[in-house]
């Protein structure tokens, strides 16, 4: 699933070209996504004229003069530009035509992702409004996430993926962050010291920040806005190498499933 990196990096790589554009034609060719697309979708965003790209959580946000367009990218999405007329494939479900002649088009495989459409305020939407604060921005600390993991006997790995609590960070950066903070995953939030919970927002915001500038991960179905793959995977120390040596004490890199989701860790180096 494309997590926080790859949707900023899609929001980085689509902006510049849709920022100041007016919208000429939508194609809708899927309606039927994870939740419906906005009935009259097309009719309202042909004619717009796009402001800016912002990022909440794992949702694009497009404003535009008369609304705002909200994309998630689900579990297989990915958006890309064309240049041009460029026939659609079996997966592509929409493409919106710009004035300049170029075209973003939104393809999901799975069907998981969503195209919604909204004249209030996007981040009061029923989806967005009930979300905890941007891990990369001061609404998230060491204090905050301590302060609310008090008497918790939860993990501290499914607490941190819990977007209620923080948003954005997925099953591969959650890994990566509590094995660079030599935590293990599994320890209790509520056993966690103030020190040890600073040390891990600021491995949190180190990971993403790596994340993004890489351009996200390889892993599953993700392309960046120009059709090209993400290459943090070849910095993931921990995630899905199991039975591998740890890259800091080379004891054997162990796998756990915890709340669903497998977890990578090191038995030695995590506490």
């Amino acid at each position: 699933m494309p997590e926080l990196p790859e949707v900023e990096t899609a929001r980085r790589g689509i902006e510049p070209h849709l920022r100041g554009q007016r919208v000429v034609r939508v194609d809708l060719r899927q309606t039927r996504l994870r939740f419906p697309v906005t009935r009259g979708l097309a009719k309202s965003l042909t004619g717009a004229r796009i402001s800016r790209v912002e990022r909440r959580a794992k949702y694009l946000l497009v404003r535009t003069n008369r609304g705002t367009l909200l994309i998630h990218l689900g579990m297989s999405g990915s958006l890309r530009i064309l240049s041009g007329a460029e026939a659609a494939g079996r997966h592509d479900h929409c493409d919106i035509w710009l004035e300049s002649g170029r075209g973003l088009r939104f393809t999901d495989p799975r069907r998981f992702g969503s195209l919604l459409w909204t004249t209030k305020d996007p981040l009061q939407h029923r989806l967005i409004k009930h979300l905890g604060p941007e891990p990369l921005e001061k609404g998230f600390s060491g204090a905050y996430l301590y302060a609310l993991s008090r008497r918790r006997k939860t993990p501290i790995k499914p607490l941190i993926m819990d977007a209620r609590v923080v948003v954005g960070i997925g099953n591969i950066y959650a890994s990566e962050a509590l094995f660079a903070a030599g935590i293990r995953p599994t320890r209790q939030s509520g056993r966690i010291s103030l020190e040890r919970m600073e040390l891990l927002v600021s491995k949190i915001r180190e990971v993403l920040r790596r994340a993004i500038k890489a351009g996200g991960t390889t892993i599953r179905d993700f392309t960046g806005s120009e059709g090209t793959p993400g290459y943090f995977a070849q910095e993931l120390l921990v995630y899905d190498r199991a039975g591998q040596p740890c890259p800091k004490c080379s004891a054997p890199v162990r796998r756990k499933v915890l709340g669903q989701r497998a977890s990578y860790y090191c038995v030695a180096c995590q506490q």
